[in-house]
């Protein structure tokens, strides 16, 4: 597409919070490198607690910066996120870009005398409302917590279906998030998966397959690293490497038969992914940027089909998915598994379809389009 419009409109950015970095935050920074000029604005931001490249953004906050706290404990602070993006006005861009998996959706994009168009980049419909449940266990938040904010969650939901009402276009992450904003929101939305890093992950020259399956994540509860390890000591002629940290890893350890073996945090992972039978990805996610990453080294993957392995992982080609997220599924699977009947230039050509390429050129069309008063197509691919 010739692009005339994108260059030299106006554009927001806008991010729910910054005092993590995270699948999130991966997304905001090639939005920003797309988009040098515009503004981010989030509810709070906390510097030291970000890579140093955000300091020379143009990062514009709400009253929540001044909250006690905040930083560290930003979930209490959940009723008030719509005051505070229902309060920031961004009529006057010409393109507002929300980035959003909590309340930065509900910005103000029409007043009496502008009127912003926006797109909202959906990662989720706001998790801690329509599936508080989930959150509250992943999250693990505590009672005093959960007794605080439960009874305002009637009141979330209506205002988070209306601020989704006034966003003009939504683009989902993955299939299973465009099913997710029909079902919560009764939007429309088009897939445009996340950016993936695959011109640092490649394959290697040459480099031999390990006897290894591997794992690289963080070590929290569903992240389900407890299902691989139980499935691993039903097969214990097979050895598995986890690699990551977090607050399960003693326990995990703990439990671990003699054929897993836990190595902590890496600062590469570059080689073990490329010396790895495969991939193996037992949680359940939104989208999943880690198994894109090991077809993107020439590696398949064994993931949980549901969530965003549905899009990324082609069954018989670039690895297998198990049906039911269980031990034994994983483990029956795991059992029949044979590394070379993969290609490793076909895992690799189904990583580039998820390449940051791929991502800025699917995102620039759609938002030309947006910006030229097109309906934009729906198949994004």
């Amino acid at each position: 597409m010739n692009r005339t419009a994108l260059p030299n409109a106006k554009i927001a950015l806008v991010h729910d919070w910054l005092n993590q970095a995270g699948g999130a935050e991966n997304v905001l920074e090639e939005l920003a490198a797309l988009f040098p000029a515009a503004p981010v604005y989030t509810s709070f931001y906390a510097p030291e607690r970000m890579p140093a490249a955000y300091r020379r953004w143009d990062i514009r906050t709400t009253f929540m910066q001044k909250l006690p706290g905040i930083t560290d404990n930003h979930q209490r602070y959940m009723p008030l996120y719509p005051l505070a993006f229902g309060a920031t006005d961004v009529s006057g861009y010409d393109l507002v870009l929300s980035n959003k998996s909590g309340f930065c959706h509900g910005v103000r994009t029409r007043t009496r005398h502008a009127a912003a168009r926006h797109v909202c980049y959906c990662l989720t419909p706001t998790r801690f409302i329509w599936l508080y449940d989930q959150y509250r266990a992943r999250e693990q938040l505590n009672r005093g917590t959960d007794l605080l904010v439960r009874p305002a969650l009637a009141w979330l939901r209506r205002w988070d279906f209306a601020a989704a009402q006034r966003v003009d276009h939504f683009i989902a992450i993955s299939s299973a998030i465009q099913e997710r904003i029909c079902r919560f929101y009764r939007r429309e939305s088009v897939v445009i998966h996340p950016p993936v890093d695959t011109d640092y992950f490649t394959p290697g020259p040459a480099t031999p397959v390990g006897d290894y399956y591997l794992i690289v994540s963080r070590l929290i509860p569903y992240k389900r690293i407890d299902l691989a390890v139980d499935a691993f000591r039903s097969l214990p002629h097979l050895k598995l490497i986890i690699a990551g940290d977090g607050r399960d890893r003693q326990a995990l350890e703990a439990e671990a038969p003699p054929n897993v073996t836990f190595v902590g945090r890496q600062d590469s992972i570059l080689e073990l992914l490329r010396g790895c039978r495969a991939f193996i990805f037992p949680g359940l996610e939104d989208f999943g940027i880690a198994p894109v990453e090991a077809m993107a080294v020439g590696r398949p993957v064994i993931a949980y089909g549901d969530g965003g392995a549905l899009d990324t992982v082609a069954p018989g080609v670039t690895g297998e998915l198990f049906s039911e997220q269980t031990p034994e599924a994983l483990a029956a699977v795991l059992a029949q598994f044979d590394p070379t009947r993969y290609d490793a230039a076909a895992c690799r050509a189904q990583a580039e379809k998820f390449s940051a390429h791929a991502f800025r050129r699917k995102l620039g069309d759609y938002l030309e389009q947006v910006l030229q008063g097109e309906n934009p197509a729906q198949d994004s691919e």
